[in-house]
């Protein structure tokens, strides 16, 4: 139940309530104010297909859901009081939680996945705070390319001239409860980064689920479409997912020492370094998302780890005690939150279980790195170490595991068949 969120804000029409599905997309249902408390007290019914279509909303038969079972219903239930969406007058938004028929999670449901490594970080004491960063482009509706040009990386010129669209952006999702910390323009024409505020794991994935969202609403308030997309220009920079984990345990960060990474952050990070190869396809779904991993792209192409490192793939940020954490770097902005921190918490956990102590640090250049381990820069080599993963079995679940990588393989099958614009200028003329 959850008549607790009956309330809404006064003037509110519509509410709008939805929920993240494979690819961690925003999907669900428009609300009128006066069937809102009926939904809080049922929930609101969707196909559990939602939790098992592609990007484009392709479907196919899947485990759990298929066309032998007819794609049956879930209802979805608030797990926020909605908030009133300030470029929509007496529109309210929040997010939700899937529950199968049978009044228990949904099996497929991504978020489920996230929810029990929260649980069992908790077993053992921890609270999981996660710090998110995500990179986007915001393009011309008609055009699809960016309006400026040139590299202007943390200008405040250029950021002066984006300030009509990305100040709403930080002022008005901020005021939705989304604690917005900066933004900037980053390393190509087109391109911002947006940092989120640390909280909860849970709580920071939902956000980036609603954050996203929301960005591409607010977009196309101001004449642009933003995309997440993880390499939308093959000469340009790449859109990043980088996540900042810490522990803590009465109200006290457990990976500091004064302001240095400690033996407990040291074995977190080593749990993820030994798992960053298997766990590719969580991070990176697309076959263009590996498009992205290019050497000095400042986007990571090996496991290797150091201090305050934009080279490497696990960065080491030491400072306050509140502030010490370990970055992930690798993670594709077109992701789905839930997986990407499941598999890096499970990965984390591991790693302090059993005691493990990461490689020697890399102190250079770790696209050199002799000695660091590749990770995936392609699909089909993440798909066939995530099938023979027993860790991604049991983090992701048997089920939701599957679905991923028939999605993965459809794509690599649809880019397979296609003659690209490139090849028919290179060959058609010249044999």
């Amino acid at each position: 139940m959850a008549d607790n969120f009956t309330k809404l804000p006064e003037g509110t029409h519509t509410v709008a309530m939805g929920a993240g599905d494979m690819n961690g997309i925003m999907r669900g249902k428009r609300i009128p104010a006066s069937h809102w408390p009926t939904i809080c007290k049922n929930g609101n019914a969707m196909s559990i297909a939602t939790f098992a279509i592609d990007m484009t909303c392709d479907v196919w038969d899947t485990p759990y859901v298929n066309f032998d079972n007819g794609y049956p219903d879930m209802h979805l239930f608030p797990i926020m009081e909605p908030v009133p969406v300030p470029w929509e007058d007496g529109v309210a938004f929040c997010m939700a939680r899937a529950e199968g028929m049978d009044h228990k999670p949904v099996p497929i449901d991504p978020r489920g996945a996230l929810v029990a490594q929260v649980e069992r970080a908790s077993s053992m004491g921890y609270t999981v705070q996660v710090g998110t960063e995500l990179e986007f482009y915001l393009l011309d509706p008609e055009t699809k390319l960016p309006r400026d040009e040139g590299i202007q990386v943390y200008s405040l010129a250029r950021a002066a001239e984006l300030e009509h669209v990305l100040g709403p952006i930080r002022s008005e999702i901020n005021e939705m409860g989304i604690p917005i910390e900066q933004s900037n323009p980053e390393y190509a024409p087109g391109q911002v980064e947006v940092n989120i505020r640390y909280d909860e794991a849970l709580l920071a994935a939902d956000r980036v689920i609603m954050f996203r969202n929301l960005v591409k609403e607010l977009a196309l308030d101001s004449g642009y479409i933003a995309t997440f997309m993880s390499k939308p220009f093959i000469g340009e920079s790449g859109n990043g997912f980088h996540t900042h984990h810490s522990l803590w345990k009465d109200g006290k960060n457990v990976f500091s020492d004064g302001g240095k990474l400690n033996k407990t952050g040291l074995s977190y990070l080593a749990g993820m370094q030994s798992k960053m190869c298997e766990m590719a396809l969580a991070s990176a779904t697309t076959p263009n998302a590996y498009r992205r991993r290019q050497p000095y792209t400042f986007c990571p192409i090996n496991n290797a780890w150091g201090h305050d490192n934009r080279t490497v793939g696990l960065r080491v940020i030491d400072g306050a005690d509140h502030s010490t954490r370990v970055e992930k770097r690798d993670g594709s902005a077109d992701c789905n939150p839930y997986y990407h921190l499941a598999c890096e918490i499970a990965a984390g956990l591991d790693g302090i279980e059993q005691g493990l102590e990461p490689a020697p640090e890399c102190t250079g250049n770790a696209y050199e790195s002799e000695d660091a381990e590749p990770i995936p820069t392609d699909l089909a080599t993440a798909v066939e170490l995530a099938k023979n993963s027993d860790f991604m079995k049991s983090v992701i679940g048997e089920d939701r595991l599957t679905i991923l990588i028939q999605q993965a393989e459809r794509e690599l099958e649809f880019m397979a068949n296609q003659v690209t614009k490139v090849e028919t200028e290179r060959y058609l003329t010249n044999f």
